[in-house]
């Protein structure tokens, strides 16, 4: 009975839980170390994070030409804008107004067809009133001027104006002498009696070209060009007769 009641010591327990340790063997945050234990080594490794470097660009500069041409262009544009502000106060003060130009008479001194060399001789008295309607400009006629008269697109004789300035609201009457030769004018005369016979008055054009310059004031400006162009309506061209103008209309241009 007593080998029966005897206990012996068992070293490990099958059926209790197995036991948990009371702290990790190694520290959170910390990869093991195959050299043992990171506490005996005396440090931990170093946390290491890659970090991408960014290459910005080098800013893009601008070459020599390049401000040389914005400089350009913005000086353009200023003197642009200081002209048009000029003209703009200009035409405020001065109230700048084209001169008016009408033909008045015409008389026929030489209109003849010289049978030998088939050449027409004309001679145009003409005369013509120009208007300056402006009250502070004034207007100096200079040399060069040239005045003709036409049939269609035939040339029949020329002049020119006299130099002469025409001061503030003034009217001066031109007495002025046309001639030319036309050759080969037979067809020309045979036109003109055509014309009449059918309409009862023949057509007839005058174009001025005159260099001017511009007074403003006590200010002579640089010079320009009128370009007058009549058309008349007359009832013949004989010549020594008395010649009526039916009708006569002027435009007025001005070239720079």
């Amino acid at each position: 009975m007593a080998d029966h009641q005897k206990i012996h010591p068992v070293g490990h327990d099958v059926e209790a839980p197995p036991a948990t340790p009371s702290a990790p063997l190694v520290p959170r945050g910390v990869s093991k170390s195959d050299q043992g234990d990171p506490a005996v080594a005396g440090h931990y490794p170093p946390f290491k994070r890659t970090i991408p470097v960014m290459h910005s660009k080098p800013p893009k500069r601008r070459s020599c030409c390049c401000k040389c041409l914005c400089w350009t262009i913005s000086l353009l544009l200023l003197l642009v804008i200081l002209i048009a502000a000029a003209v703009g106060i200009m035409f405020l003060v001065f109230r700048p107004k084209l001169p008016k130009f009408s033909v008045d008479k015409l008389e026929i001194t030489q209109f003849n067809l010289n049978n030998n060399d088939d050449t027409l001789n004309a001679t145009f008295d003409v005369t013509i009133t120009a208007t300056n309607p402006n009250k502070r400009i004034g207007i100096y006629y200079e040399g060069g001027s040239q005045i003709s008269g036409w049939y269609q697109s035939t040339q029949l004789c020329e002049g020119a104006l006299p130099k002469f300035y025409q001061g503030h609201k003034n009217t001066t009457v031109l007495d002025l002498a046309l001639t030319g030769q036309t050759q080969n004018a037979t067809g020309l005369i045979n036109a003109l009696s055509q014309q009449r016979q059918e309409t009862g008055n023949i057509p007839l054009g005058l174009k001025v070209k005159q260099p001017v310059k511009i007074k403003l004031g006590s200010l002579k400006l640089f010079t320009v060009k009128f370009r007058v162009r009549c058309t008349l309506i007359v009832d013949n061209l004989a010549a020594n007769n008395q010649i009526t103008i039916s009708s006569s209309s002027c435009k007025f241009r001005l070239r720079l």
